[in-house]
């Protein structure tokens, strides 16, 4: 079921030149199911030189006929979703249903970017002399080298290509090492939908040394990088020393805050949804649970029950709601989070485990009672893992959830439209969502402030960050 695993580079595919090769693994049984090809100097100067000759082609394309091609591109996702699928939940381990539903959206972003790029509006700016006319444009601002994680290997990818393509950029995409396969069966939907040469690029290596390469090029005019805080700090550095422009969608340890008016059971089912859904693995998924003493314990515990009740498993095994962590580094990492907070006297709801011996499992954990001090608390989790607080008065949650640096999502729920607006208000993050899920689509922007980084992917922010703006005033002869 797997995919040929190889580099996409000036509209061919290759192995490259290097020889080197990273091994993938299947983290539900720990098998290998395949041998990625790692990029070597000499196919990453390929990969640039292509996307210098990619841009002067595409640049110079109308945007009625990119908005074609990006159409013909979301048509071929869809009907290939389900092979997309199936190749995320052998290298990246979740639930076929999630996979399915990240494969079905990617379609969505694309035909919203064929559709945006087509609007890429200028404007007349009036004239203090009526013999001069002002013009502002709109143009793209080169090409781009684009960094995505394996949490969502599609997801990730897709804003990045669609936005760069739709406003008239070339790209050269580094895809994670240890989730290939999907990436590389959406970038064959573009490829097969007619795409020049060299407008879009594929590559795998070694991240530390493909980010420092590429970045540094005087090709490239623009990063986007989603991943760790720290990684998009060393990363953004070389940038800026370069002067390139960059979209750093960075990590994130959300609020999820329980007023005493809200409504228990629709609030536990839904923090049950969003902590779990990837195990956890979710940059902007809710990971400290604020709940007011008043339905602490009615919450707690119809939280606790649910995590509990969660199938954990092979994520092709159609009654698994919950896979298994994506690799061993997470793994570790968890238990260390667990176990600290243990240390530190938090109490056990449900969970707390490893699963087996074989994979990456590990049991939907609930936790209360933890000191300020825990790392969990201060750490981005990113794992199966749920901490809750309590509170008694707004001012106090609302200065507890902006006390860390991250400033991605919050969570709230409240039946008061007064609470719902203040929450909405003076909540650090760059997506507030109450009383439900409504992040992520197509057409909103979807980034963070603070450490959680900068720009916008999405939306109409998600094609400015690959637009430039050109004054052109003129006088007639």
């Amino acid at each position: 079921m797997y995919t040929d695993l190889l580099f996409y580079i000036d509209g061919q595919w290759t192995a490259g030149c290097s020889g080197n090769t990273a091994t993938v693994i299947n983290p539900s049984t720990g098998e290998t199911i395949g041998q990625l090809p790692l990029a070597s100097n000499a196919d990453l100067d390929t990969a640039l030189a292509a996307a210098g000759r990619g841009f002067e082609t595409w640049s110079n394309t109308s945007a009625y006929d990119r908005s074609a091609i990006l159409r013909r591109a979301a048509a071929l996702v869809r009907e290939r979703h389900a092979r997309m699928a199936e190749c995320m939940t052998l290298d990246q381990g979740k639930p076929l249903a999630e996979s399915t539903l990240e494969a079905k959206s990617a379609a969505d972003h694309i035909e919203w970017y064929a559709e945006e790029g087509r609007r890429a509006y200028g404007r007349i700016v009036p004239s203090r002399n009526a013999a001069v006319r002002q013009l502002v444009v709109r143009e793209p601002v080169g090409p781009v080298a684009a960094f995505t994680p394996w949490n969502f290997p599609i997801n990730q990818a897709v804003r990045k290509i669609a936005g760069a393509l739709a406003a008239g950029c070339s790209i050269i995409i580094k895809a994670p090492e240890e989730a290939p396969g999907a990436v590389i069966e959406l970038v064959r939907c573009f490829h097969d939908a007619g795409l020049p040469e060299g407008v879009l690029n594929l590559v795998f290596g070694v991240p530390a040394h493909v980010s420092d390469y590429l970045i540094k090029s005087p090709i490239i005019r623009k990063v986007s990088f989603t991943g760790s805080t720290a990684i998009g700090r060393q990363l953004g550095a070389l940038a800026a020393a370069h002067l390139k422009l960059t979209t750093m969608e960075l990590g994130g340890h959300a609020p999820f805050i329980v007023c005493e008016d809200a409504n228990v059971e629709a609030a536990a089912a839904l923090a049950c949804v969003l902590k779990f859904r990837n195990a956890g693995q979710v940059c902007a998924a809710p990971s400290r649970f604020y709940v007011h003493d008043a339905v602490f314990e009615p919450f707690a515990r119809r939280f606790a029950e649910l995590a509990a009740q969660l199938k954990v498993g092979d994520g092709f095994d159609p009654a698994s709601q919950m896979g298994p962590l994506a690799n061993a580094r997470r793994l570790m990492m968890v238990q260390e989070l667990v176990a600290d907070a243990r240390e530190l006297g938090a109490t056990l709801l449900t969970g707390g485990q490893r699963m087996g011996d074989k994979g990456n499992f590990f049991q939907p954990t609930v936790l209360t009672d933890l000191p300020e001090q825990a790392r969990l608390l201060n750490e981005e989790p990113f794992g199966p893992v749920a901490p809750l607080l309590r509170f008694s008065d707004l001012d106090s949650v609302i200065a507890q959830a902006n006390s860390l640096e991250y400033g991605l999502a919050a969570f709230a729920f409240t039946r008061s439209l007064k609470t719902a607006t203040e929450l909405g208000n003076r909540l650090q993050a760059g997506m507030v969502s109450i009383n439900h899920f409504g992040l992520a689509l197509p057409e909103t922007p979807f980034g963070g402030i603070k450490s959680s980084g900068h720009g916008s992917e999405g939306g109409t922010e998600g094609l400015d960050a690959y637009l430039t703006t050109k004054f052109i005033s003129q006088v007639g002869i």
